[in-house]
Protein backbone atom coordinates (compact mmCIF):
# COMPACT_ATOMS: atom_id res chain seq x y z
CA UNK A 1 0.00 0.00 0.00
CA UNK A 2 1.25 3.48 -0.90
CA UNK A 3 2.58 5.49 2.04
CA UNK A 4 2.28 9.29 1.97
CA UNK A 5 4.12 11.57 4.41
CA UNK A 6 2.17 14.77 5.10
CA UNK A 7 3.51 17.95 6.68
CA UNK A 8 0.66 18.46 9.15
CA UNK A 9 1.72 21.91 10.37
CA UNK A 10 2.83 23.76 7.23
CA UNK A 11 -0.41 25.30 5.94
CA UNK A 12 -1.60 28.83 6.65
CA UNK A 13 -4.46 27.56 8.82
CA UNK A 14 -2.56 25.06 10.94
CA UNK A 15 -3.19 21.33 11.16
CA UNK A 16 -7.02 21.30 11.16
CA UNK A 17 -7.69 21.42 7.37
CA UNK A 18 -4.74 19.11 6.74
CA UNK A 19 -5.93 16.44 9.17
CA UNK A 20 -9.48 16.81 7.84
CA UNK A 21 -8.19 16.39 4.28
CA UNK A 22 -6.34 13.21 5.23
CA UNK A 23 -9.51 11.76 6.75
CA UNK A 24 -11.54 12.66 3.65
CA UNK A 25 -8.89 11.00 1.48
CA UNK A 26 -8.97 7.82 3.58
CA UNK A 27 -12.72 7.58 3.05
CA UNK A 28 -12.15 7.36 -0.72
CA UNK A 29 -8.79 5.60 -1.19
CA UNK A 30 -6.64 3.05 0.58
CA UNK A 31 -3.22 4.39 1.54
CA UNK A 32 -1.08 4.78 4.64
CA UNK A 33 -0.81 8.40 5.83
CA UNK A 34 2.09 9.51 8.03
CA UNK A 35 1.42 12.90 9.61
CA UNK A 36 4.47 14.89 10.71
CA UNK A 37 3.85 17.53 13.37
CA UNK A 38 2.79 18.21 16.93
CA UNK A 39 1.39 14.91 18.09
CA UNK A 40 -0.97 16.26 20.76
CA UNK A 41 -2.56 18.73 18.34
CA UNK A 42 -2.95 16.11 15.62
CA UNK A 43 -4.48 13.55 17.99
CA UNK A 44 -6.99 16.11 19.27
CA UNK A 45 -8.26 16.54 15.69
CA UNK A 46 -8.61 12.84 14.90
CA UNK A 47 -12.09 11.33 15.34
CA UNK A 48 -12.54 7.91 16.86
CA UNK A 49 -11.76 5.13 14.47
CA UNK A 50 -8.95 6.97 12.70
CA UNK A 51 -6.24 7.07 15.35
CA UNK A 52 -5.14 3.56 14.46
CA UNK A 53 -5.20 4.29 10.71
CA UNK A 54 -2.81 7.25 10.81
CA UNK A 55 0.83 7.21 11.92
CA UNK A 56 2.29 10.32 13.55
CA UNK A 57 5.92 11.48 13.60
CA UNK A 58 6.57 14.06 16.31
CA UNK A 59 7.94 17.47 15.27
CA UNK A 60 7.21 20.90 16.70
CA UNK A 61 9.56 22.92 14.47
CA UNK A 62 7.65 24.55 11.60
CA UNK A 63 9.31 26.50 8.78
CA UNK A 64 7.43 29.81 8.57
CA UNK A 65 6.81 31.76 5.37
CA UNK A 66 9.24 34.45 6.54
CA UNK A 67 12.13 31.97 6.84
CA UNK A 68 14.65 31.57 4.04
CA UNK A 69 14.17 28.38 2.01
CA UNK A 70 17.79 27.34 2.58
CA UNK A 71 17.31 27.51 6.37
CA UNK A 72 15.20 24.37 6.11
CA UNK A 73 18.30 22.32 5.29
CA UNK A 74 19.79 23.20 8.69
CA UNK A 75 16.60 22.52 10.67
CA UNK A 76 16.61 18.73 10.65
CA UNK A 77 13.85 18.50 13.27
CA UNK A 78 11.39 20.58 11.22
CA UNK A 79 8.19 19.05 9.89
CA UNK A 80 9.14 19.34 6.22
CA UNK A 81 12.66 17.97 6.74
CA UNK A 82 11.35 14.95 8.64
CA UNK A 83 8.56 14.36 6.11
CA UNK A 84 10.99 14.42 3.17
CA UNK A 85 13.44 12.15 4.99
CA UNK A 86 10.70 9.54 5.38
CA UNK A 87 10.72 9.32 1.56
CA UNK A 88 14.51 9.42 1.37
CA UNK A 89 14.77 6.54 3.84
CA UNK A 90 12.12 4.44 2.10
CA UNK A 91 9.58 4.78 4.92
CA UNK A 92 7.18 6.68 2.62
CA UNK A 93 6.65 6.83 -1.14
CA UNK A 94 5.77 10.50 -1.44
CA UNK A 95 5.41 13.73 0.50
CA UNK A 96 2.70 16.40 0.52
CA UNK A 97 3.22 19.85 2.02
CA UNK A 98 1.16 23.04 2.10
CA UNK A 99 3.96 24.83 3.92
CA UNK A 100 6.82 27.03 2.70
CA UNK A 101 7.03 26.09 -0.99
CA UNK A 102 10.66 27.14 -1.36
CA UNK A 103 11.67 25.09 1.67
CA UNK A 104 9.73 22.08 0.39
CA UNK A 105 11.42 22.25 -3.03
CA UNK A 106 14.88 22.84 -1.55
CA UNK A 107 14.71 20.02 0.99
CA UNK A 108 13.08 17.60 -1.47
CA UNK A 109 15.73 18.27 -4.11
CA UNK A 110 18.70 18.07 -1.76
CA UNK A 111 17.53 15.16 0.39
CA UNK A 112 15.82 12.97 -2.23
CA UNK A 113 18.21 13.82 -5.03
CA UNK A 114 17.50 14.13 -8.74
CA UNK A 115 16.48 11.44 -11.21
CA UNK A 116 19.52 10.17 -13.10
CA UNK A 117 20.23 12.52 -15.99
CA UNK A 118 18.10 15.40 -14.68
CA UNK A 119 19.99 18.68 -14.33
CA UNK A 120 17.23 20.54 -12.46
CA UNK A 121 13.75 19.56 -11.27
CA UNK A 122 10.76 21.64 -12.35
CA UNK A 123 7.50 22.64 -10.72
CA UNK A 124 4.41 21.72 -12.75
CA UNK A 125 1.07 23.50 -12.89
CA UNK A 126 -2.09 22.59 -14.78
CA UNK A 127 -3.79 25.37 -16.74
CA UNK A 128 -7.45 25.32 -17.91
CA UNK A 129 -8.02 25.05 -21.68
CA UNK A 130 -11.01 24.91 -24.01
CA UNK A 131 -10.65 21.11 -24.15
CA UNK A 132 -9.35 20.22 -20.70
CA UNK A 133 -5.97 21.11 -19.21
CA UNK A 134 -2.45 21.93 -20.36
CA UNK A 135 0.80 21.32 -18.50
CA UNK A 136 2.95 24.37 -17.73
CA UNK A 137 6.52 24.02 -16.45
CA UNK A 138 8.56 25.39 -14.82
CA UNK A 139 6.37 27.63 -12.62
CA UNK A 140 8.84 28.55 -9.92
CA UNK A 141 11.63 26.11 -9.15
CA UNK A 142 14.23 27.72 -11.46
CA UNK A 143 14.27 31.47 -12.03
CA UNK A 144 17.22 31.26 -14.43
CA UNK A 145 17.59 28.38 -16.88
CA UNK A 146 19.94 27.18 -19.59
CA UNK A 147 18.72 25.75 -22.88
CA UNK A 148 19.53 22.22 -21.66
CA UNK A 149 17.19 22.73 -18.70
CA UNK A 150 14.30 23.77 -20.96
CA UNK A 151 14.93 20.77 -23.21
CA UNK A 152 14.69 18.47 -20.20
CA UNK A 153 11.54 20.22 -18.97
CA UNK A 154 10.02 19.25 -22.33
CA UNK A 155 10.70 15.57 -21.59
CA UNK A 156 9.37 15.86 -18.05
CA UNK A 157 6.23 17.65 -19.21
CA UNK A 158 5.61 15.17 -22.03
CA UNK A 159 5.64 12.15 -19.72
CA UNK A 160 3.71 13.96 -17.00
CA UNK A 161 0.98 14.64 -19.58
CA UNK A 162 1.07 11.03 -20.78
CA UNK A 163 0.99 9.40 -17.35
CA UNK A 164 -1.00 11.82 -15.23
CA UNK A 165 -3.44 13.26 -17.80
CA UNK A 166 -3.63 10.19 -20.06
CA UNK A 167 -2.76 12.21 -23.18
CA UNK A 168 -1.44 9.61 -25.62
CA UNK A 169 0.63 11.92 -27.83
CA UNK A 170 1.21 15.23 -26.00
CA UNK A 171 2.13 18.25 -28.13
CA UNK A 172 5.04 20.12 -26.56
CA UNK A 173 5.61 23.83 -27.21
CA UNK A 174 8.31 26.29 -26.17
CA UNK A 175 6.87 29.54 -24.79
CA UNK A 176 8.14 32.54 -26.75
CA UNK A 177 7.03 35.95 -27.98
CA UNK A 178 6.09 34.55 -31.39
CA UNK A 179 5.64 31.28 -33.24
CA UNK A 180 8.55 31.78 -35.63
CA UNK A 181 11.74 29.92 -34.71
CA UNK A 182 13.61 33.22 -34.79
CA UNK A 183 11.54 34.55 -31.88
CA UNK A 184 12.53 34.44 -28.21
CA UNK A 185 15.66 35.26 -26.26
CA UNK A 186 19.03 33.57 -26.68
CA UNK A 187 18.16 30.75 -24.27
CA UNK A 188 14.85 29.87 -25.95
CA UNK A 189 16.45 30.05 -29.41
CA UNK A 190 19.10 27.58 -28.30
CA UNK A 191 16.47 25.39 -26.65
CA UNK A 192 14.51 25.38 -29.92
CA UNK A 193 17.52 23.88 -31.69
CA UNK A 194 17.81 21.18 -29.03
CA UNK A 195 14.12 20.31 -29.34
CA UNK A 196 13.48 20.68 -33.08
CA UNK A 197 13.98 16.99 -33.88
CA UNK A 198 11.84 15.68 -31.00
CA UNK A 199 8.66 14.01 -32.22
CA UNK A 200 6.44 15.68 -29.61
CA UNK A 201 7.81 19.20 -30.24
CA UNK A 202 5.52 21.48 -32.27
CA UNK A 203 7.72 24.60 -32.08
CA UNK A 204 7.33 27.95 -30.39
CA UNK A 205 3.98 28.82 -28.85
CA UNK A 206 2.56 32.07 -27.52
CA UNK A 207 0.73 32.89 -24.31
CA UNK A 208 -2.70 32.33 -25.88
CA UNK A 209 -1.74 28.74 -26.72
CA UNK A 210 -1.64 27.91 -23.01
CA UNK A 211 -5.44 28.13 -22.92
CA UNK A 212 -6.70 27.38 -26.46
CA UNK A 213 -5.90 23.63 -26.57
CA UNK A 214 -3.38 24.07 -29.40
CA UNK A 215 -0.70 22.65 -27.14
CA UNK A 216 -0.62 20.13 -24.28
CA UNK A 217 2.73 21.00 -22.66
CA UNK A 218 4.20 24.50 -22.44
CA UNK A 219 7.86 24.86 -21.51
CA UNK A 220 9.42 27.97 -19.96
CA UNK A 221 11.74 29.00 -17.13
CA UNK A 222 10.43 29.41 -13.59
CA UNK A 223 10.46 33.20 -13.70
CA UNK A 224 8.19 33.39 -16.75
CA UNK A 225 6.08 30.42 -15.65
CA UNK A 226 5.35 31.92 -12.25
CA UNK A 227 4.33 35.22 -13.85
CA UNK A 228 1.99 33.37 -16.21
CA UNK A 229 0.46 31.42 -13.32
CA UNK A 230 -0.10 34.47 -11.10
CA UNK A 231 -1.42 36.54 -14.03
CA UNK A 232 -3.96 33.82 -14.87
CA UNK A 233 -5.10 33.66 -11.24
CA UNK A 234 -5.43 37.43 -11.12
CA UNK A 235 -7.36 37.57 -14.40
CA UNK A 236 -9.81 34.92 -13.15
CA UNK A 237 -10.43 36.88 -9.94
CA UNK A 238 -10.93 40.14 -11.87
CA UNK A 239 -13.41 38.56 -14.31
CA UNK A 240 -15.32 37.11 -11.36
CA UNK A 241 -15.41 40.58 -9.73
CA UNK A 242 -16.75 42.25 -12.88
CA UNK A 243 -19.47 39.60 -13.27
CA UNK A 244 -20.62 40.08 -9.66
CA UNK A 245 -20.65 43.88 -10.02
CA UNK A 246 -22.69 43.71 -13.24
CA UNK A 247 -25.19 41.31 -11.68
CA UNK A 248 -25.78 43.70 -8.76
CA UNK A 249 -26.60 46.58 -11.13
CA UNK A 250 -28.95 44.83 -13.54
CA UNK A 251 -32.14 42.78 -12.83
CA UNK A 252 -31.81 41.26 -16.31
CA UNK A 253 -28.26 40.21 -15.48
CA UNK A 254 -29.53 38.46 -12.33
CA UNK A 255 -31.84 36.34 -14.46
CA UNK A 256 -29.00 35.56 -16.85
CA UNK A 257 -26.72 34.70 -13.96
CA UNK A 258 -29.19 32.16 -12.63
CA UNK A 259 -29.30 30.52 -16.05
CA UNK A 260 -25.49 30.57 -16.27
CA UNK A 261 -24.97 29.26 -12.74
CA UNK A 262 -23.93 25.81 -13.97
CA UNK A 263 -21.45 27.32 -16.43
CA UNK A 264 -19.90 29.49 -13.70
CA UNK A 265 -19.65 26.44 -11.46
CA UNK A 266 -17.79 24.50 -14.17
CA UNK A 267 -15.44 27.44 -14.80
CA UNK A 268 -14.67 27.78 -11.11
CA UNK A 269 -13.88 24.06 -10.93
CA UNK A 270 -11.42 24.43 -13.81
CA UNK A 271 -9.40 27.18 -12.13
CA UNK A 272 -9.80 26.21 -8.46
CA UNK A 273 -6.47 25.02 -6.99
CA UNK A 274 -8.42 22.91 -4.49
CA UNK A 275 -9.61 20.74 -7.38
CA UNK A 276 -6.03 20.08 -8.52
CA UNK A 277 -4.45 19.72 -5.10
CA UNK A 278 -0.94 20.94 -5.65
CA UNK A 279 2.06 21.27 -7.94
CA UNK A 280 4.40 18.28 -8.27
CA UNK A 281 8.16 18.81 -8.26
CA UNK A 282 9.12 16.70 -11.27
CA UNK A 283 12.65 15.38 -11.72
CA UNK A 284 13.43 14.25 -8.19
CA UNK A 285 13.80 10.69 -6.90
CA UNK A 286 10.43 10.14 -5.33
CA UNK A 287 7.33 12.29 -5.24
CA UNK A 288 6.83 15.74 -3.68
CA UNK A 289 3.56 17.65 -4.06
CA UNK A 290 3.70 21.36 -3.20
CA UNK A 291 0.19 22.39 -2.12
CA UNK A 292 -1.13 25.95 -1.78
CA UNK A 293 -0.57 27.54 1.62
CA UNK A 294 -4.27 28.35 1.85
CA UNK A 295 -5.27 24.75 1.10
CA UNK A 296 -8.57 23.63 2.57
CA UNK A 297 -9.38 19.99 3.33
CA UNK A 298 -10.49 19.38 -0.27
CA UNK A 299 -7.17 20.67 -1.63
CA UNK A 300 -5.24 18.48 0.80
CA UNK A 301 -7.30 15.44 -0.18
CA UNK A 302 -6.65 16.07 -3.88
CA UNK A 303 -2.94 16.69 -3.27
CA UNK A 304 -2.76 13.26 -1.64
CA UNK A 305 -4.62 11.69 -4.56
CA UNK A 306 -2.21 13.39 -6.94
CA UNK A 307 0.75 11.94 -5.03
CA UNK A 308 -0.74 8.44 -5.12
CA UNK A 309 -1.36 8.64 -8.88
CA UNK A 310 2.12 10.04 -9.50
CA UNK A 311 3.66 7.08 -7.69
CA UNK A 312 1.40 4.48 -9.30
CA UNK A 313 1.94 5.65 -12.90
CA UNK A 314 5.76 5.48 -12.79
CA UNK A 315 6.37 8.98 -14.19
CA UNK A 316 9.93 9.11 -12.84
CA UNK A 317 10.97 5.85 -14.48
CA UNK A 318 9.61 6.97 -17.84
CA UNK A 319 11.47 10.31 -17.64
CA UNK A 320 14.72 8.58 -16.67
CA UNK A 321 14.44 6.08 -19.53
CA UNK A 322 13.79 8.81 -22.10
CA UNK A 323 16.72 10.94 -20.94
CA UNK A 324 19.00 7.90 -21.10
CA UNK A 325 17.74 7.16 -24.62
CA UNK A 326 18.46 10.75 -25.69
CA UNK A 327 21.97 10.49 -24.28
CA UNK A 328 22.63 7.30 -26.25
CA UNK A 329 21.37 8.89 -29.45
CA UNK A 330 23.74 11.83 -29.04
CA UNK A 331 26.74 9.60 -28.24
Amino acid sequence: MVKIAIDAMGGDFGPEPIVKGVIEALKEKKFEPILVGKKDEILSLLPKGYKDKISIVESDDVISMSDAATDALKRKESTIYKAVDLVRNGEADGVVSAGHSGATMTVATMRMGRIKGVLRPALVSLMPTTQGKSVLLDVGANVDCKAENLAQFAVMGEFYAKDMLSIENPRVGLLANGEEKSKGNEVTKEAYQLLKDEEAFIGNVEGTDIFNSECDVIVCDGFVGNLVLKSAEGAADTINYFIKQRIKKSPIAITGALLMKRVFKMLKKQIDYAEIGGAPLVGIKGCAIVAHGKSNSKAVKNAIFQAIRYIDTGVNEHIENRLAQQKEQKA
